[in-house]
């Protein structure tokens, strides 16, 4: 019998955890089960090999005797009790009851709603619905307050509330807005991306947000005051006298809103930017020439 990689059969890589090897299983059974494969001897056959691999992956010691030895892991006493277990599920199929231990399989997988009370229904094993995924597209003004939208997914009407602070990329489940489940199982879920555009004037790092300001030469030598824009509205800001260029100002609760935290913001930061001034007048150069003299006496 030719050699079985069963890392390659789940997809996952040799140093795969307990639990991604569990995800990885549920994933190729959930895909291969006979019950969603009527008649497929592709898939049929994709569904034992996943079981063989798991049986094996998930067991601490076997996982340790099939990485050291390869191919030939497995003790003859284990073949022979492997050959028992083949030569049980051979005679199953011949009694027409495979599909019954299928559905016994995947009901403990994935749990079981049966039909009219019944624990099971021939073929009546429930499972969930295939989960969906849609993006939404805002702008940065749009998730500086908690809003509300109605959005039409697979000819379905979803009135959502977003809530302010919501991320670029950010991913949130809907649940039961998936596709219909069979055999009495649930719905599956829906799962909507947000994609934030920013064409504003800020800089947004998750609850902070970033603005350079330009300020010029008189009002960072002498002092003065300043109207600068923020994310809900202007504000007057007071400049001391002697302000360097690339001075950082923070104003405290001036941010974003952080999500799903009422009324909490971060904070708002300023860069002063301070330009030089050019096209000087005659009278301009020589009051700066006056100003030179000054400073170096």
């Amino acid at each position: 019998m030719a050699f079985i990689d069963y890392y390659k059969t789940l997809e996952i890589d040799k140093k795969a955890t307990e639990a991604e090897i569990k995800k990885a299983y549920r994933k190729m059974a959930r895909k291969y089960h006979p019950d969603l494969n009527p008649n497929d001897k592709e898939a049929e056959a994709k569904f034992k090999q996943a079981n063989e691999a798991h049986e094996v992956l998930s067991n601490p010691e076997k996982r340790k005797k099939y990485d050291q030895y390869g191919q030939n892991w497995e003790q003859p006493q284990q073949q022979g009790s492997r050959q028992q277990q083949q030569n049980h599920r051979q005679q199953n199929q011949n009694n027409g009851s495979d599909a019954q231990d299928y559905s016994e399989f995947f009901e403990s997988m994935f749990g079981n709603t049966s039909f009219g009370g019944s624990a099971r229904n021939n073929r009546g094993t429930a499972f969930k619905g295939q989960d969906f995924n849609a993006e939404l597209h805002l702008e940065l003004q749009d998730v500086y307050t908690t809003h509300q939208r109605t959005l039409t997914i697979n000819d379905q009407k979803i009135r959502l509330t977003i809530p302010a602070g919501v991320e670029n990329g950010q991913v949130i489940k809907i649940t039961g807005y998936g596709g219909l489940g069979t055999g009495g199982g649930p719905k599956g879920d829906l799962y909507l991306s947000f994609l934030v555009q920013n064409h504003t004037l800020f800089k947004r790092d998750k609850n902070n947000l970033y603005t350079t300001v330009n300020l010029d030469l008189y009002t960072a030598i002498l002092g003065g005051e300043i109207t600068v824009p923020t994310f809900d509205g202007k504000v007057k800001l007071t400049v001391k006298p002697g302000t360097q260029n690339d001075t950082k100002v923070k104003l405290k609760g001036k941010g974003f809103p952080v999500y799903k935290k009422e009324k909490e913001f971060g904070d708002f930061y300023i860069t002063y930017h301070i330009p030089l001034p050019t096209n000087l007048t005659e009278k301009e150069t020589q009051l700066f020439i006056e100003l030179a003299k000054l400073r170096t006496t």
